[in-house]
């Protein structure tokens, strides 16, 4: 083997992609010290996309403080590399941040529209957001906010929508947003296809997830519907049914909305940015992974977007997961070649992250050793 190409998500909870790459890279190193080993830990714009991006392509990190998801200060960083900036939502609105106060009645994006600020002042004309992982359902309202949209109520004040407040915004101007922005492409990273509302939208698939009752779904789901109707209103844009428009408490649909971005595929997204046709040509090998592989995944997971584009240049990928579900053999028709399991014993999860390093090199060697016998 002369050329592999490493390219896995994260393992969640047990290790990131970038620790991944380092134990698959020295494993391949052993057994074939010759070999051009290329890593790349990617993600499909929940958490550790930017620290990803960083890894993948020697992006700069920007620090900056911005208001966290209840407007308390916080610190947190994006990726650039010349005039493209990639924004992880979580960094500014993540469900972690809020600990035991969870309320996405309550809870803010205004400090990722902060970040997405200050990418924009510094030059950039390409943003990619990751939407992943959310502790809101404003519909992006808050980060609309912190680029120049502007919310009225029936009184003709100007106001920052939460999630529980959006049911008055009786008017959106976003004129000021649109000059702003003007120049810029605006994408989000989005794997979801939940429409805005509704019995899949994201206040009744979501928000329980982020600590709201029956009651309060409803209040969020109703409050949804309103700011769809405005926005249909006054921006002349229906993003009610939007496949993705439910992604991280609606943001899906303010991205569009309000920013006049786009919503695509997380990973599709991420192989582009790191220039992937062009870093896997001439490979022998690409392995690739993630935590779990079902027949969720065919949905446009790490896994099966890396195994389509690869398919194109007849580049066999292996897959090797945390764990094997129900449907994970439907991977195989779209271009996955083998798929190892790492668990090596009959241990519950709780059990076997604690050995996940171990077992992930031990599973990589065995891999080797068959494939030394054909070289």
């Amino acid at each position: 083997m002369k050329k592999c190409v490493i390219m896995p998500d994260s393992f969640k909870h047990t290790m990131t992609s970038i620790e991944i790459c380092e134990i698959i890279a020295r494993k391949i190193i052993q057994f074939y010290p010759d070999c051009q080993t290329i890593k790349i830990p990617v993600a499909d714009g929940g958490e550790g996309t930017t620290d990803c991006y960083i890894a993948a392509v020697g992006a700069n990190r920007i620090d900056l403080t911005v208001s966290g998801p209840y407007g308390d200060p916080l610190n947190v960083y994006y990726a650039r590399q010349r005039d493209t900036a990639v924004v992880e939502m979580a960094q500014a609105a993540g469900l972690p941040l809020v600990e035991d106060r969870q309320n996405p009645a309550l809870t803010t994006t205004y400090g990722v529209g902060e970040m997405i600020l200050h990418a924009v002042n510094g030059g950039c004309k390409s943003i990619i957001i990751g939407l992943g992982g959310s502790c809101t359902n404003d519909a992006g309202a808050g980060m609309a906010s912190a680029l120049g949209v502007r919310f009225f109520d029936k009184t003709g004040k100007s106001f920052i929508p939460t999630g529980a407040t959006l049911d008055q915004v009786e008017k959106i101007d976003r004129s000021k947003s649109v000059q702003m922005l003007k120049g810029c492409s605006i994408v989000a990273m989005c794997d979801i296809d939940n429409p805005m509302y509704g019995p899949e939208g994201a206040a009744h698939v979501f928000a329980p997830q982020k600590g709201a009752d029956s009651d309060m779904v409803q209040k969020l789901d109703n409050n949804l519907k309103h700011i769809a109707s405005v926005i249909d209103r006054d921006i002349d844009i229906d993003v009610s049914h939007l496949p993705g428009s439910g992604a991280a408490g609606a943001m899906g649909a303010g991205v569009v909305a309000f920013l006049n971005g786009r919503l695509e595929s997380g990973i599709q997204t991420m192989l582009d940015l790191v220039q992937f046709d062009q870093t896997v040509k001439n490979a022998d090998l690409i392995i690739t992974g993630e935590g779990r592989i079902d027949g969720q995944s065919i949905r446009g997971k790490v896994v099966i977007g890396i195994a389509e584009r690869a398919s194109k240049s007849n580049i066999p990928v292996i897959a090797v997961v945390g764990d094997i579900g129900p449907g994970a053999d439907l991977a195989y028709s779209m271009g996955v070649s083998s798929i190892f399991s790492t668990n090596r014993r009959a241990v519950p999860f709780s059990e076997a992250r604690k050995t996940s390093r171990e077992d992930l090199s031990a599973t990589i060697d065995s891999i080797l050793r068959f494939q030394k016998i054909f070289d």
